[in-house]
Protein backbone atom coordinates (compact mmCIF):
# COMPACT_ATOMS: atom_id res chain seq x y z
CA UNK A 1 0.00 0.00 0.00
CA UNK A 2 2.97 2.33 0.25
CA UNK A 3 3.56 4.85 -2.50
CA UNK A 4 4.50 8.43 -3.30
CA UNK A 5 3.69 10.79 -6.14
CA UNK A 6 4.34 14.46 -6.85
CA UNK A 7 3.39 16.87 -9.63
CA UNK A 8 4.19 20.57 -10.08
CA UNK A 9 1.45 22.37 -11.97
CA UNK A 10 2.27 25.68 -13.66
CA UNK A 11 -0.78 27.91 -14.12
CA UNK A 12 -0.83 31.49 -15.52
CA UNK A 13 -1.23 33.13 -12.11
CA UNK A 14 0.13 30.51 -9.72
CA UNK A 15 2.30 27.46 -9.27
CA UNK A 16 0.80 24.44 -7.53
CA UNK A 17 2.56 21.42 -6.02
CA UNK A 18 0.48 18.33 -5.41
CA UNK A 19 1.89 15.49 -3.31
CA UNK A 20 0.27 12.25 -2.19
CA UNK A 21 1.81 9.74 0.21
CA UNK A 22 0.35 6.33 1.04
CA UNK A 23 1.26 4.03 3.95
CA UNK A 24 -0.15 0.81 5.40
CA UNK A 25 -3.61 0.87 7.00
CA UNK A 26 -6.49 -1.56 7.44
CA UNK A 27 -8.88 0.98 5.90
CA UNK A 28 -8.77 4.25 3.98
CA UNK A 29 -7.47 6.99 6.29
CA UNK A 30 -7.25 10.12 4.15
CA UNK A 31 -5.99 13.48 5.39
CA UNK A 32 -5.81 16.58 3.17
CA UNK A 33 -3.89 19.84 3.50
CA UNK A 34 -4.91 22.61 1.10
CA UNK A 35 -5.70 26.33 1.04
CA UNK A 36 -9.19 27.34 2.13
CA UNK A 37 -10.11 28.36 -1.44
CA UNK A 38 -10.14 24.69 -2.44
CA UNK A 39 -12.00 23.21 0.54
CA UNK A 40 -15.25 23.15 -1.41
CA UNK A 41 -13.67 20.50 -3.65
CA UNK A 42 -12.54 18.25 -0.81
CA UNK A 43 -15.36 15.70 -1.11
CA UNK A 44 -14.75 15.28 -4.82
CA UNK A 45 -11.05 14.70 -4.23
CA UNK A 46 -11.77 12.19 -1.46
CA UNK A 47 -14.00 10.18 -3.77
CA UNK A 48 -11.42 10.15 -6.57
CA UNK A 49 -8.54 9.13 -4.29
CA UNK A 50 -10.62 6.52 -2.45
CA UNK A 51 -11.71 4.86 -5.71
CA UNK A 52 -8.14 4.69 -6.99
CA UNK A 53 -6.19 3.70 -3.87
CA UNK A 54 -8.74 1.53 -2.03
CA UNK A 55 -7.18 1.69 1.43
CA UNK A 56 -4.12 2.95 3.23
CA UNK A 57 -3.08 5.94 5.32
CA UNK A 58 -3.08 8.59 2.60
CA UNK A 59 -1.85 12.20 2.90
CA UNK A 60 -2.61 14.74 0.20
CA UNK A 61 -0.86 18.12 0.23
CA UNK A 62 -1.80 20.95 -2.12
CA UNK A 63 0.58 23.91 -2.01
CA UNK A 64 -0.11 27.15 -3.91
CA UNK A 65 2.41 29.87 -4.73
CA UNK A 66 1.05 32.93 -6.54
CA UNK A 67 3.16 34.16 -9.43
CA UNK A 68 1.90 37.73 -9.30
CA UNK A 69 0.09 40.04 -6.91
CA UNK A 70 -3.65 39.67 -7.20
CA UNK A 71 -6.39 41.83 -5.75
CA UNK A 72 -7.26 39.41 -3.00
CA UNK A 73 -8.23 42.25 -0.64
CA UNK A 74 -10.66 45.15 -1.11
CA UNK A 75 -10.85 48.50 0.68
CA UNK A 76 -14.31 49.34 2.03
CA UNK A 77 -14.41 52.99 0.92
CA UNK A 78 -17.54 53.96 2.84
CA UNK A 79 -16.27 52.45 6.07
CA UNK A 80 -12.86 54.11 5.70
CA UNK A 81 -14.40 57.55 4.99
CA UNK A 82 -16.59 57.26 8.07
CA UNK A 83 -13.55 56.39 10.17
CA UNK A 84 -11.67 59.43 8.80
CA UNK A 85 -14.56 61.78 9.63
CA UNK A 86 -14.75 60.40 13.16
CA UNK A 87 -10.99 60.65 13.63
CA UNK A 88 -11.04 64.31 12.60
CA UNK A 89 -13.23 65.07 15.58
CA UNK A 90 -10.80 63.29 17.89
CA UNK A 91 -7.45 64.59 16.65
CA UNK A 92 -5.97 67.90 15.71
CA UNK A 93 -4.08 66.41 12.78
CA UNK A 94 -4.79 68.06 9.41
CA UNK A 95 -2.96 65.38 7.46
CA UNK A 96 -5.35 63.20 5.46
CA UNK A 97 -2.54 60.68 4.98
CA UNK A 98 -2.09 60.23 8.71
CA UNK A 99 -5.83 59.85 9.18
CA UNK A 100 -5.96 57.32 6.34
CA UNK A 101 -3.18 55.24 7.91
CA UNK A 102 -5.20 55.07 11.11
CA UNK A 103 -8.51 54.40 9.36
CA UNK A 104 -7.33 51.40 7.34
CA UNK A 105 -6.25 49.70 10.57
CA UNK A 106 -9.76 49.84 11.96
CA UNK A 107 -12.17 46.84 11.88
CA UNK A 108 -13.83 46.08 8.52
CA UNK A 109 -11.76 48.73 6.72
CA UNK A 110 -10.33 46.03 4.46
CA UNK A 111 -12.19 42.90 3.43
CA UNK A 112 -10.61 39.78 1.98
CA UNK A 113 -12.47 38.33 -0.95
CA UNK A 114 -12.50 34.56 -1.18
CA UNK A 115 -11.51 33.36 -4.62
CA UNK A 116 -13.67 30.87 -6.44
CA UNK A 117 -11.93 27.96 -8.16
CA UNK A 118 -12.44 28.40 -11.88
CA UNK A 119 -13.60 25.40 -13.90
CA UNK A 120 -10.54 25.45 -16.16
CA UNK A 121 -8.17 25.59 -13.20
CA UNK A 122 -10.00 22.75 -11.42
CA UNK A 123 -9.75 20.59 -14.54
CA UNK A 124 -5.99 21.15 -14.54
CA UNK A 125 -5.82 20.21 -10.87
CA UNK A 126 -7.83 17.02 -11.41
CA UNK A 127 -5.55 16.03 -14.28
CA UNK A 128 -2.53 16.60 -12.03
CA UNK A 129 -4.09 14.55 -9.20
CA UNK A 130 -4.77 11.74 -11.68
CA UNK A 131 -1.13 11.84 -12.77
CA UNK A 132 0.03 11.67 -9.13
CA UNK A 133 -2.27 8.70 -8.50
CA UNK A 134 -0.88 6.98 -11.62
CA UNK A 135 2.61 7.35 -10.21
CA UNK A 136 1.54 5.95 -6.85
CA UNK A 137 -0.10 3.00 -8.59
CA UNK A 138 3.09 2.41 -10.55
CA UNK A 139 5.06 2.52 -7.29
CA UNK A 140 2.63 0.06 -5.72
CA UNK A 141 2.82 -2.25 -8.73
CA UNK A 142 6.61 -2.42 -8.59
CA UNK A 143 6.50 -3.13 -4.87
CA UNK A 144 3.75 -5.71 -5.42
CA UNK A 145 5.86 -7.60 -7.95
CA UNK A 146 8.70 -7.76 -5.44
CA UNK A 147 6.31 -9.01 -2.75
CA UNK A 148 4.87 -11.59 -5.14
CA UNK A 149 8.34 -13.01 -5.69
CA UNK A 150 9.05 -13.02 -1.94
CA UNK A 151 5.71 -14.66 -1.02
CA UNK A 152 6.12 -17.37 -3.65
CA UNK A 153 9.63 -18.17 -2.45
CA UNK A 154 8.58 -18.41 1.20
CA UNK A 155 5.51 -20.53 0.48
CA UNK A 156 7.72 -22.85 -1.57
CA UNK A 157 10.14 -22.99 1.36
CA UNK A 158 7.31 -24.05 3.68
CA UNK A 159 6.23 -26.61 1.11
CA UNK A 160 9.77 -28.02 0.95
CA UNK A 161 9.89 -28.22 4.75
CA UNK A 162 6.55 -30.02 4.73
CA UNK A 163 7.94 -32.59 2.31
CA UNK A 164 10.90 -33.11 4.65
CA UNK A 165 8.43 -33.71 7.47
CA UNK A 166 6.60 -36.28 5.34
CA UNK A 167 9.85 -38.12 4.72
CA UNK A 168 10.69 -37.97 8.42
CA UNK A 169 7.28 -39.05 9.72
CA UNK A 170 7.74 -42.87 9.49
CA UNK A 171 11.00 -42.60 11.41
CA UNK A 172 9.29 -40.42 14.01
CA UNK A 173 6.55 -42.98 14.62
CA UNK A 174 9.10 -45.77 14.82
CA UNK A 175 11.01 -43.71 17.36
CA UNK A 176 7.84 -43.35 19.42
CA UNK A 177 7.28 -47.11 19.30
CA UNK A 178 10.84 -47.83 20.40
CA UNK A 179 10.66 -45.38 23.31
CA UNK A 180 7.43 -46.93 24.55
CA UNK A 181 8.85 -50.46 24.28
CA UNK A 182 11.95 -49.37 26.13
CA UNK A 183 9.91 -47.76 28.85
CA UNK A 184 7.85 -50.90 29.32
CA UNK A 185 10.97 -53.09 29.35
CA UNK A 186 12.47 -50.97 32.10
CA UNK A 187 9.38 -51.57 34.22
CA UNK A 188 10.10 -55.31 33.95
CA UNK A 189 6.43 -56.08 33.86
CA UNK A 190 4.72 -58.80 31.88
CA UNK A 191 2.12 -57.27 29.58
CA UNK A 192 -0.63 -58.55 27.37
CA UNK A 193 1.00 -58.00 23.97
CA UNK A 194 -2.32 -57.57 22.18
CA UNK A 195 -3.47 -54.98 24.70
CA UNK A 196 -0.14 -53.25 24.43
CA UNK A 197 -0.42 -53.08 20.64
CA UNK A 198 -3.94 -51.63 20.92
CA UNK A 199 -2.77 -48.96 23.35
CA UNK A 200 0.23 -48.24 21.16
CA UNK A 201 -1.96 -47.80 18.10
CA UNK A 202 -4.25 -45.45 20.05
CA UNK A 203 -1.29 -43.41 21.24
CA UNK A 204 0.25 -43.19 17.78
CA UNK A 205 -3.10 -42.15 16.30
CA UNK A 206 -3.15 -39.22 18.71
CA UNK A 207 0.22 -38.19 17.30
CA UNK A 208 -0.84 -38.73 13.70
CA UNK A 209 -0.48 -35.59 11.57
CA UNK A 210 -1.91 -36.89 8.30
CA UNK A 211 -4.91 -34.55 8.31
CA UNK A 212 -2.77 -31.56 9.26
CA UNK A 213 -0.34 -32.30 6.45
CA UNK A 214 -3.17 -32.52 3.90
CA UNK A 215 -4.82 -29.32 5.09
CA UNK A 216 -1.51 -27.47 5.20
CA UNK A 217 -0.71 -28.53 1.64
CA UNK A 218 -4.14 -27.34 0.49
CA UNK A 219 -3.65 -23.98 2.22
CA UNK A 220 -0.24 -23.52 0.60
CA UNK A 221 -1.67 -24.27 -2.84
CA UNK A 222 -4.61 -21.93 -2.21
CA UNK A 223 -2.24 -19.14 -1.14
CA UNK A 224 -0.28 -19.42 -4.40
CA UNK A 225 -3.51 -19.55 -6.41
CA UNK A 226 -4.80 -16.42 -4.69
CA UNK A 227 -1.53 -14.63 -5.46
CA UNK A 228 -2.25 -15.08 -9.18
CA UNK A 229 -5.60 -13.31 -8.89
CA UNK A 230 -5.96 -9.93 -10.62
CA UNK A 231 -8.02 -8.61 -7.70
CA UNK A 232 -6.73 -7.11 -4.46
CA UNK A 233 -6.65 -9.99 -1.97
CA UNK A 234 -4.53 -8.75 0.92
CA UNK A 235 -7.13 -9.54 3.57
CA UNK A 236 -7.89 -12.93 1.99
CA UNK A 237 -4.21 -13.83 1.97
CA UNK A 238 -4.12 -12.80 5.62
CA UNK A 239 -6.89 -15.26 6.45
CA UNK A 240 -5.15 -18.05 4.53
CA UNK A 241 -1.89 -17.36 6.37
CA UNK A 242 -3.77 -17.71 9.67
CA UNK A 243 -4.98 -21.17 8.59
CA UNK A 244 -1.45 -22.09 7.53
CA UNK A 245 -0.21 -21.07 10.97
CA UNK A 246 -2.90 -23.11 12.69
CA UNK A 247 -1.85 -26.32 10.88
CA UNK A 248 1.86 -25.68 11.48
CA UNK A 249 1.22 -25.19 15.20
CA UNK A 250 -0.79 -28.40 15.40
CA UNK A 251 1.97 -30.35 13.65
CA UNK A 252 4.46 -28.88 16.10
CA UNK A 253 2.37 -29.83 19.13
CA UNK A 254 1.93 -33.40 17.86
CA UNK A 255 5.48 -33.90 16.59
CA UNK A 256 7.03 -35.13 19.87
CA UNK A 257 10.23 -35.54 17.87
CA UNK A 258 13.08 -33.00 18.02
CA UNK A 259 14.21 -33.15 14.34
CA UNK A 260 10.63 -32.57 13.18
CA UNK A 261 10.10 -29.73 15.64
CA UNK A 262 13.17 -27.99 14.22
CA UNK A 263 11.52 -28.05 10.79
CA UNK A 264 8.32 -26.68 12.31
CA UNK A 265 10.28 -23.76 13.78
CA UNK A 266 11.67 -22.98 10.32
CA UNK A 267 8.16 -23.09 8.86
CA UNK A 268 6.94 -20.65 11.52
CA UNK A 269 9.82 -18.30 10.73
CA UNK A 270 8.93 -18.26 7.03
CA UNK A 271 5.25 -17.70 7.81
CA UNK A 272 5.99 -14.84 10.21
CA UNK A 273 7.91 -13.02 7.48
CA UNK A 274 4.95 -13.53 5.13
CA UNK A 275 2.55 -12.04 7.71
CA UNK A 276 4.74 -8.99 8.18
CA UNK A 277 4.73 -8.26 4.44
CA UNK A 278 1.00 -8.96 4.08
CA UNK A 279 0.33 -5.75 6.01
CA UNK A 280 1.48 -3.94 2.86
CA UNK A 281 -0.88 -5.72 0.48
CA UNK A 282 -4.25 -4.32 -0.58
Amino acid sequence: MTGYGKVVLELPAKTMRIEIRSLNSKSLDLSMRMPGDYRSKELELRKIIGNRLGRGKVDLSLYVERNKTEAASKINNTVVQNYIQQLKTLTESDSDLELLKMAVKMPDAISTEKEEVEAEEWTEILNAVTLVLDRIQSYRTDEGLALLKDFSARINNIDALLKSILEMDPKRLENVRERLNKGIAELRETLDQNRFEQELIYYIEKLDITEEKIRLQNHLDYFLKTLDSKESNGKKLGFISQEIGREINTIGSKANYAPMQKLVVQMKDELEKIKEQLLNVL
